[in-house]
């Protein structure tokens, strides 16, 4: 019979990627688990493997074509009697869906002009023929600025932007291209994927979410002490660990104590989502732009368990060989600086979540004690949480780090 090889879910917020080898073609032989494509997302290079044996009959991507979720990317004909039938929801459709307003509170989006013409004669991939196709957008109307004149995915989103902005009444902004050779030597750097996506995802986040940012300062001289000890002992283990999972830890209390930062908002605004696991976003930064591998289940693991899985998800991070399934599910995000610098930052929230840790390097400073009367020295962690207004209000993000404080004021709390 024949198998179809579709697109998977790649993770949360990643909506497509772009085919950068073709391992097989029509006529070879596989054997399941083989590897047939490789893909490039923007967040991680991934294989494609088959999931059963047989020939390649149809190859319908060819290297640098876009590909979205649910997309058919190969046909095999099997060896196997029978394969059960898989579902794959077409994510990017619904996305772009739900971007256009609708016929109830805005203008007609898409016009007569616009839904008429052939898109199989357009030069763009399979995917953004068929996504314009099921959105009734005629690919003719839109000059590609891909490789002779392809029109890319983005094109296809900066049109559908275009005519959001012209159907509500909104300015559309046509940045002025300027030519800074005319003030001296210029070097210029295309951005990585994981630059455009993070950009466009954090630009989002900004303007949709009421951000406020709460500050303070965490007394670590017990906890860096229990550290320290522990470091000794991950050597003979070869794990590495640093300050983090102590903090991650205190998160994973304070958020079962406080579990409206522990949430999210519904797709509709109107319902709060109370997550019961504890499932914490690490920001991890690379050569090729920021991550957030998620560590899953961390209120139920020791610091031997954490340190060990935050080096392993950095490294291959960094390497780009994260699994999809790595990149999403988290309830809560940390981003942390204190090993490179800076004294406070305000971080943006990672949607869905409803807040979001950043940490600053921490020092030594001398603070006064009633009662001794005298100043002594205290290991001072710098640190903000960045909420969204509409769920957290100002007394709450105070009580949480105040909480925060005393978890990692005593030791003890991270021996139990």
């Amino acid at each position: 019979m024949i198998e179809e090889i579709l697109l998977p879910d790649l993770g949360e917020g990643i909506e497509g990627a772009e085919v950068s080898e073709v391992s097989v073609s029509v006529g070879t032989k596989v054997h399941k688990d083989e590897t047939v494509l490789v893909l490039e997302s923007d967040k991680a290079s991934m294989e494609i493997p088959t999931e059963v044996s047989g020939v390649i009959l149809e190859i319908l991507v060819s290297p640098g074509d876009e590909v979205t979720t649910g997309q058919l990317l190969i046909k095999i004909e099997s060896e196997e009697v029978s394969v059960a039938e898989r579902t794959i929801d077409v994510l990017e459709k619904e996305s772009l869906v739900a971007q256009i307003p609708s016929a109830e509170k805005k203008p007609e989006l898409v016009t007569e002009k616009l839904i008429s013409g052939n898109n199989n004669d357009s030069f763009a991939s399979p995917g953004v023929r068929r996504l314009a196709r099921e959105l009734g957008i005629n690919l003719s109307t839109i000059n590609g600025t891909g490789p002779k004149k392809r029109t890319t995915k983005e094109d296809l989103h900066s049109f559908i932007k275009m005519q959001m902005a012209m159907s509500t009444g909104k300015p559309v902004t046509v940045k002025k291209e300027i030519d800074f050779s005319q003030w001296g030597e210029i070097e210029t750097l295309k951005l990585s994927k994981i630059n455009k996506i993070t950009g466009q995802r954090l630009q989002q986040a900004w303007q949709e979410i009421p951000h406020v940012t709460q500050y303070d300062k965490a007394d670590i001289t017990d906890v860096d002490i229990l550290r320290k000890k522990l470091k000794k002992e991950g050597l003979e283990k070869n794990i590495k660990v640093t300050f983090l999972p102590f903090l991650m830890k205190a998160v994973s209390i304070a958020l079962k104590e406080m579990p409206r930062f522990n949430s999210s908002l519904d797709h509709v605004e109107e319902n709060l989502v109370i997550k019961k696991f504890v499932n914490i976003g690490v920001a991890v930064d690379t050569p090729n732009g920021l991550m957030v591998p998620c560590v899953k289940s961390v209120d139920k693991k020791n610091i031997f368990e954490l340190s060990e899985e935050l080096m392993e998800l950095s490294l291959r991070a960094r390497d780009k060989k994260l699994r999809p399934e790595e990149l999403k599910g988290s309830s809560f995000t940390i981003s942390s600086l204190g090993g490179i610098g800076g004294t406070a930052f305000s971080p943006i929230v990672n949607p869905p979540e409803v807040a979001i840790m950043g940490v600053s390097r921490s020092e030594w400073s001398p603070v006064f004690n009633k009662e001794s009367k005298d100043f002594e020295p205290k290991y001072l962690m710098p640190y903000s949480v960045s909420y969204d207004h509409r769920v957290i209000d100002g007394a709450a993000a105070a009580t949480f780090t105040s909480r925060i404080n005393q978890i990692l004021l005593k030791a003890e709390n991270f021996t139990k």
